[in-house]
């Protein structure tokens, strides 16, 4: 299934491209309905959602491959399918089928959308929590089924509170819009509010989660599953950047100089080098998902080791794959300054990398790691 989806990203390439150009010289805060319907059609917005819900529960490799054609052809459009197809499995997961069984009705992912850091109170109402919150950057808001947030319960005096993951209908989110940003322009990541009833078997807890369905891969619980989409996604940008300004080099030539960008010991050497800290990056990336995968499929899915290596390893391929579209933008001057696909990279890079989770918290977590004290035999 994993080649198969690969494939059907592979050919909505020029489809992708051309309507996130198209986007791009608009103006527009979302994508092309057009464009998302091709994506749900093909069946991209299931990578990561179980099997049992109409989900292709692919690996982790290949989940990555999946996200990253998508976001190699326009980041808006790969940001806004990682993101949903990610908050879509977690209630796919976790949730048991007195509400799957409506939310993917048919066996159909649907779209979802949602920030789920715990901006509103969810206070006990009949069978389930009256959630009201406001929330920020709910990418794909604009084509969503249905819409999540964050919340803390507001328990009894005396019980303690929990952190819980909530969705709603669509119609149940009020839209603020607030979207004029540097990149990912095209995501419709609007702010919106939410003061809904919300049944508690459309909720489950953040922190540790039940697995209602699919396998160990979703034992690594929201953080883990999330940093998935988001280093796709960084995949894919810098690897259209690299072949953006590849075509560049070697057909510009910068003002006054004897020959083009792609002949100058300058940049061969500092292409060289940033590209191989880039794939480098991605190398102990894709190791570290591997080994957090391999230890939830030996029945150590929440393995705080492994998931500091995650984060970390996210950190720096986001940070290295920043650095490096940089330095192509800077190399490839007025071209690059244009609007363009190099442009938008430049761009989406830096918005991307504004996120929570490739944010300073994750070296200093690593930091703790690296100077705890061994473990005694």
């Amino acid at each position: 299934m994993g080649s198969e989806l690969l494939e059907r990203a592979r050919e909505l390439r020029s489809t992708i491209d051309a309507s996130g150009a198209e986007a791009a010289a608009a103006g527009d805060t979302a994508l092309p309905q057009a464009m998302v319907d091709a994506c749900f059609e093909a069946g991209l917005y299931a990578t990561l959602s179980p099997r049992a819900v109409g989900g292709a529960e692919l690996p982790i490799d290949e989940c990555l491959d999946v996200f990253a054609e998508v976001a190699y052809a326009d980041g808006s459009a790969g940001w806004a399918l990682m993101a949903g197809a990610t908050a879509a499995c977690f209630f796919g997961a976790y949730c048991t089928d007195s509400f799957t069984d409506e939310m993917f009705a048919g066996g159909v992912v649907p779209v979802v959308a949602g920030q789920f850091a715990p901006n509103g109170t969810a206070v006990p109402d009949g069978d389930g929590f009256r959630l009201t919150g406001a929330y920020s950057f709910g990418s794909g808001l604009a084509h969503a089924d249905w819409v999540g947030g964050g919340a803390f319960t507001a328990p009894p005096e005396g019980e303690q509170a929990e952190f819980r993951l909530m969705v709603v209908p669509r119609s149940d989110a009020e839209v603020l819009g607030n979207w004029d940003v540097l990149g990912l322009r095209a995501t419709a990541s609007y702010d919106y509010r939410i003061d809904a009833h919300v049944p508690a078997h459309a909720t489950f807890e953040f922190f540790s989660p039940t697995r209602h369905r699919g396998g160990p891969i979703y034992d690594l619980g929201v953080i883990i599953l999330t940093e998935i989409g988001h280093m796709g996604w960084t995949i894919g940008v810098v690897r259209r950047a690299i072949d953006e300004a590849v075509a560049i080099a070697r057909g510009r030539a910068r003002m006054a100089a004897p020959s083009v960008i792609a002949e100058d010991p300058r940049f061969r050497h500092e292409f060289a080098m940033a590209v191989s800290r880039f794939q480098a990056a991605e190398t102990w990336c894709r190791q570290a998902f591997s080994r957090a995968e391999q230890a939830a499929e030996a029945g150590s899915g929440r393995d705080p080791v492994l998931a500091t290596h995650v984060k970390q390893s996210a950190t720096l391929l986001t940070q290295e794959g920043m650095a490096l579209i940089r330095s192509l933008y800077e190399w490839c001057g007025t071209e690059a300054l244009r609007d363009g696909p190099l442009q938008r990279c430049f761009r989406d890079i830096h918005a991307g990398s504004q996120h929570v989770l490739v944010g300073d918290r994750n070296p200093q977590e690593y930091a703790d790691l690296l100077l705890s004290d061994p473990p005694s035999d």
